[in-house]
């Protein structure tokens, strides 16, 4: 298939990438490789799918209007996988209006492309961050999400949404993946095992906040990327037993669906910490701090729909994660 995969020089678009082409896919990557972190990280992962015959990157913003909706009528692709976006709970805080434009403006952008050439089927980038103050556990998609904590959890929310009014308005089918904090090899710097892993080997204390007392659905990245392509190939479908008097948030009477997209398997957080060390054989200094504004103290993906409609089942242990991540770092640093 000619798939177009926003955000393809990011942490889990280029892996998915790799993916697809190995199975014989044609792929357009489209990125705007901003500063968020450090673009250098970016080009080397495109610089892993760029001598692919099959493989096409265009250095775009899917918050410019008129330039995506050229691309879409140039590429014409069969599908989309949107993970182009701004991330980051605590960066939504301070910097409001990037989320905006990346996560509202970008995304209506996409599904305007999508309707416009007729996509088979658009699957994007939600996040457990949806499930803000919600304490009832494991999160479950049939579950109410409207209490964010966030901005961001708020425009991933909006991007549910807004693709459900497609999918109703325009037949577009849709499905949302709601993304449980995934880490691996070629992962972002600004998420919490790459930061630990830095600061641990330059002698400097990380902060673990909530005092230590988080949980969390850690997910390998190719776990993650593995649910990714079923999802994609399971186009959305109508749920013909929906009741607009009993609603089901996850599901609906047009083609649309809600996955979530984890581990099942919530790590206490000084747990990850001490595989960590392990892995490092280096005790880290921990600087122990209170609850952040914004987060939540755990998140557990209750992942049963996903696994019942495409077969998802996540593979990969903590232990041999990080490990499979210290590896990288190591390699990619050039650190003995």
């Amino acid at each position: 298939m000619r798939i177009l995969v926003t955000g393809a020089a990011g942490f889990i678009g280029a892996r998915l990438s790799e993916r697809l082409l190995a199975r014989g896919d044609e792929v357009v990557g489209i990125d705007n490789l901003n500063d968020y972190y450090d673009p250098t990280l970016k080009e080397a992962r495109l610089k892993r799918l760029t001598p692919h015959a099959n493989f096409e990157f265009r250095k775009l913003d899917i918050a410019d209007r008129p330039v995506m909706a050229d691309a879409f009528r140039d590429i014409r692709p069969q599908r989309v996988v949107n993970l182009a976006a701004q991330a980051g709970v605590r960066y939504s805080i301070e910097n409001p209006h990037a989320y905006v434009d990346a996560n509202v403006v970008g995304f209506v952008n996409v599904l305007e492309g999508c309707k416009a050439v007729g996509v088979e089927h658009l699957v994007y980038a939600s996040t457990s961050s949806v499930y803000g103050a919600n304490t009832r556990m494991p999160f479950s998609v049939h579950d109410n999400v409207d209490h964010p904590l966030s901005l961001y959890a708020a425009t991933k929310k909006a991007n549910e949404l807004m693709a459900h009014t497609y999918s109703a308005l325009f037949a577009l089918p849709t499905t949302g993946l709601r993304f449980f904090t995934v880490y691996g090899p070629w992962g972002r710097p600004d998420m919490s095992l790459f930061m630990f892993t830095k600061k641990i080997l330059a002698g400097e204390p990380i902060d673990v906040f909530n005092y230590g007392n988080h949980r969390r659905d850690f997910t390998y990245v190719d776990d993650i990327v593995e649910g990714v392509i079923r999802a994609l190939d399971h186009v959305a479908t109508t749920n013909s037993g929906w009741q607009s008097d009993n609603p089901d948030p996850g599901t609906a009477s047009a083609p649309y669906r809600l996955y979530n997209i984890g581990a099942n398997t919530p790590v206490p957080l000084m747990e990850f910490i001490g595989t960590l060390e392990q892995c490092l054989g280096i005790e880290a200094k921990k600087n122990f701090l209170p609850l952040q504004a914004g987060d939540v103290p755990d998140t557990y993906a209750d992942v049963t729909a996903l696994v019942q409609d495409v077969g998802y089942q996540p593979s990969t242990p903590v232990a041999v994660g990080i490990a499979n991540f210290v590896s990288w770092y190591k390699e990619y640093y050039g650190i003995q």
